[in-house]
């Protein structure tokens, strides 16, 4: 049989790939890049995710390269106080019960050298893909003047999917009006402020940031003030101001990197038509607040590989739509709706409210069984297991 072609090579569509090679089925992967990207992209792993890696020996290796992160919390930044999430309360549940801090780009390059091991995967760095289509008995898409056929096709090519557009695919939703900046800094947050997890999110009175550790460097995010442009908040000046009210230090902070994004909130009418299937961003976009974009999209490429494979072996195609019942609700009622109370939970400025919402939160972490059902949901799990459930 032709192959089943790919689009994307970012963890999506890599991780897509790794599984229906594992079962000896050709795939090929197009990503436009001529690398693998080392942006400030994703950083969070959640456990269900490190289990699902561990069937090809890969969580543990990306365990081996991050940051373990036993618990998190929301904090009051003036005064320290905090609700404090233990992840170790999943135990249970999962092999991972923590969150582990690790660049995306970590993972991507482990999946390369994984498919390097099998025979079925090419996998294509610098082919754009300009067109693609099907007819009853395949799919194909073009790069770079080829045409390359195939048997399936999986769009996990982003935000702006090609194969999206080209299925003409609705991708309603909202675009929240903030801007968000991302930086960078080699700067050890913990050795100035008792207490702090390994991923922190703050009311300060500046307004809200977060603080994410990764093995050797502190993530700070956060939006311009509300007299400020992104281009006058993205000024070195400025974001050193921003470093100093997050932690005051004589000397001046080493930033790294910085970048800015703007956050959506979209999900795909369906995610598949005919021979053609979604996955991750291209199906489903949500605030990062939380850490479930990526990770949803990588139980997306685990969850339609199984599918695919059993069709590949003869199964009725019509298995390729459980997929989308099982997944497509999930980034509604979990994925974008939960990323969606964290970003607005964090926007509360009234100080009352906020003391409201840190107490209710402090109560939950206090309480072992109120706290194990919040983080079931937080870290993903009760998502996986509603929609185990859906046949």
């Amino acid at each position: 049989m032709k192959p089943v072609l790919i689009v994307g090579g970012g963890p999506v569509g890599l991780t897509a790939a790794q599984c229906l090679a594992a079962a000896d089925i050709p795939v090929i992967v197009f990503e436009a890049d001529a690398a693998i990207s080392e942006d400030l992209r994703a950083s969070t792993f959640h456990p269900p995710t490190l289990d699902m890696l561990d069937r090809f020996g890969l969580g543990t290796a990306l365990v081996a390269q991050g940051l373990v992160t036993p618990s998190w919390q929301v904090r009051l930044h003036e005064t320290g106080e905090r609700a404090v999430f233990d992840l170790s309360l999943l135990r249970d549940d999962t092999n991972h019960p923590y969150r582990l801090q690790c660049e995306q780009q970590k993972l991507q390059f482990l999946l390369l050298d994984s498919l390097a091991q099998h025979p079925h995967a090419d996998i294509r760095f610098d082919s754009p893909v300009d067109l693609v289509g099907q007819d009853a008995d395949g799919v194909w898409l073009e790069t770079r003047g080829e045409r390359i056929a195939g048997s399936w096709l999986i769009g996990a090519d982003g935000a702006r999917s090609i194969v999206r557009k080209t299925l003409d695919i609705g991708f309603g939703g909202e675009t929240y009006p903030e801007t968000t900046i991302l930086i960078t800094t080699d700067f050890d947050f913990s050795t100035v402020m008792e207490g702090l997890s390994g991923v922190n999110y703050f009311w300060g009175q500046a307004g809200a940031f977060s603080l994410m550790r990764l093995p050797d460097l502190w993530r700070s995010s956060y939006t311009p003030k509300p007299d400020q442009s992104v281009e006058d908040a993205l000024t070195p000046e400025a974001v050193e101001r921003h470093l100093q009210d997050v932690a005051p230090r004589s000397t001046p902070y080493n930033v790294m990197h910085k970048r800015t994004y703007r956050i959506h909130q979209r999900v795909a009418d369906t995610y598949r038509v005919g021979r053609m299937i979604l996955a991750g961003d291209a199906a489903h976009l949500n605030s990062p607040n939380g850490g479930m974009g990526m990770n949803g999209g990588i139980h997306d490429a685990f969850n339609l590989a199984e599918k695919l494979i059993e069709v590949w072996r003869g199964a009725d195609d019509g298995l390729l739509d459980l997929y989308v019942r099982q997944r497509r609700p999930i980034a509604i009622e979990h994925v974008i709706a939960q990323a969606d109370r964290n970003r607005r939970r964090m926007r509360e400025t009234d100080p009352d409210r906020r003391r409201a919402l840190l107490t209710d939160l402090q109560r939950t972490a206090d309480d072992p069984k109120r706290a194990r059902d919040y983080l079931l949901n937080s870290a993903m799990l009760t998502g996986l297991r509603q929609a185990a459930a859906i046949t």
